[in-house]
C-alpha cells in the first residue's frame, strides 16, 4: 500500500505531541504537521479547508452538518476541554454574583455559535432555568474588533442578539455597556491582570466539578476533522488517525502521573492530577463516541435550541460508521 501524505493542522497540545513530532506513527499515512494559532486553524478551516486533517470547533461542525454541509468527516477524537462556567465575566463593582441575576442584564459574546458559549448557554438554560429570550445579547471581538459569525444562525423566537462590529467586548465590558461577558478567551484586563475585571464564579472550579458530578457533562470544545474528498478515496484513514491520536493520549496521561520528573513546569502536576482521578476515573480524557455520549448529546440539544443547529443533531450522525458506539480501542 502506498503511503498518504496528509497535512494537519492542529494545536500545541501534550496529548497530540507524540503524533504531531512522529513518536507515534500513523500506520500508511506521513503526516505534515501545521503549527498555527488555533484562532487562524479554525477560521482557514471552516472557510476554506485548506488542509487534510484539522483541529476544529465542535459548534462549527455541527452547524455545518445540520445544514447538510458533509464537506468534512470528524472522528471522535477531542484535543480541547473545558468547563465553560469560568468563562463569565463581569466587573468587580457589579453586583452580580449570581448566574440566574443575568436576566434583563446585557450580555456580550464573540460569536453566537462558539462552542464555549454554547455550553455556558445551555448551563444557563438548564441548571439555572433562564431564558435566553430573558437576556439583552451582544456580539464583537472579545479584544479586538471585527469578528463575525462563521455560519449561518436561526436564532430563537424573542433572542435578541445585536452586533457591534466597531467594538469590542473588553471595551464594553469595561465601560459598563455590558453587564456580562461569556468567551473562550479572557477581556484583556484580566488577561493582563487588570482587578477590575473578574469572573462571575470566584470558585468556578468547585462549581464546575459540582456540574461534573451532577450532569456527567465534560465539555467538549474541539474535534478532529477530514476533508470528506480525503475521506471518501481511503475510509481507512479514519481509523488509522483515531488510533494514533488515542495512543498519543494515552502517553501523555502516563506522563502526568510521573513522579520520577517533572514533566510540566508547574509544581505538584502529578499530585494534582492525581486529585482529580476520584472525580473523573482512571481515563478522565476519554476519546470514543460512547464513553462522550452524555456530553455530545447535551451540546446537540444546546446547539439545536439556540439556533446553532438548524436541526437536532444525533450524537451518532456526527462521526463515520467505523467510529461508532459500538467500536473500543
Amino acid at each position: 500500500m502506498n503511503r498518504l501524505h496528509l497535512t494537519l493542522a492542529i494545536g500545541e497540545y501534550d496529548h497530540t505531541r507524540d503524533l504531531t513530532s512522529g513518536a507515534v506513527p500513523v500506520d500508511g499515512i506521513d503526516l505534515t504537521h501545521l503549527s498555527l494559532p488555533i484562532e487562524e486553524i479554525h477560521f482557514r478551516f471552516t472557510n476554506f479547508r485548506e488542509w487534510d486533517v484539522s483541529e476544529m470547533s465542535l459548534g462549527k461542525y455541527v452547524s455545518l452538518l445540520s445544514q447538510d454541509d458533509r464537506s468534512m468527516v470528524a472522528i471522535p477524537v477531542f484535543p480541547n476541554r473545558t468547563f465553560r462556567h469560568s468563562a463569565f465575566y463581569v466587573r468587580r463593582e457589579s453586583e452580580l454574583t449570581d448566574p440566574a441575576q443575568l436576566a434583563g442584564k446585557r450580555v456580550g459574546v464573540p460569536e453566537w455559535a462558539q462552542t464555549a458559549g454554547i455550553y455556558a448557554r445551555g448551563a444557563l438554560m438548564h441548571q439555572y432555568g433562564l431564558r435566553l429570550s430573558a437576556i439583552e445579547w451582544w456580539q464583537a471581538g472579545v479584544n479586538q474588533p471585527g469578528r463575525t459569525e462563521k455560519v449561518e444562525l436561526r436564532l430563537p423566537q424573542g433572542v435578541r442578539l445585536h452586533r457591534a462590529p466597531e467594538k469590542t467586548l473588553s471595551g464594553m465590558l469595561a465601560s459598563g455597556e455590558l453587564d456580562a461577558a461569556i468567551t473562550a478567551h479572557p477581556p484583556e484586563p484580566f488577561e493582563r491582570g487588570d482587578p477590575s475585571i473578574v469572573r462571575l464564579f470566584r470558585d468556578a472550579p468547585d462549581v464546575e466539578a459540582a456540574y461534573w458530578r451532577t450532569t456527567g457533562i465534560f465539555p467538549i470544545m474541539h474535534i478532529v476533522a477530514i476533508r470528506r474528498d480525503v475521506y471518501e478515496r481511503n475510509r481507512w484513514v479514519a481509523m488509522n488517525l483515531y488510533k494514533a491520536f488515542d495512543e498519543a493520549r494515552r502517553r501523555s496521561l502516563l506522563r502526568i502521573f510521573d513522579l520520577t520528573s517533572s514533566r510540566v513546569p508547574v509544581p505538584w502536576v502529578p499530585d494534582h492530577a492525581e486529585r482529580w482521578r476520584p472525580l473523573f476515573g482512571n481515563d478522565y480524557w476519554p476519546y470514543g463516541l460512547a464513553p462522550n455520549r452524555t456530553t455530545l448529546e447535551a451540546f446537540c440539544e444546546y446547539a439545536f435550541e439556540q439556533g446553532v443547529a438548524h436541526r437536532k443533531v444525533a450524537p451518532d450522525e456526527l462521526f463515520p460508521p467505523e467510529l461508532s458506539s459500538t467500536f473500543r480501542v
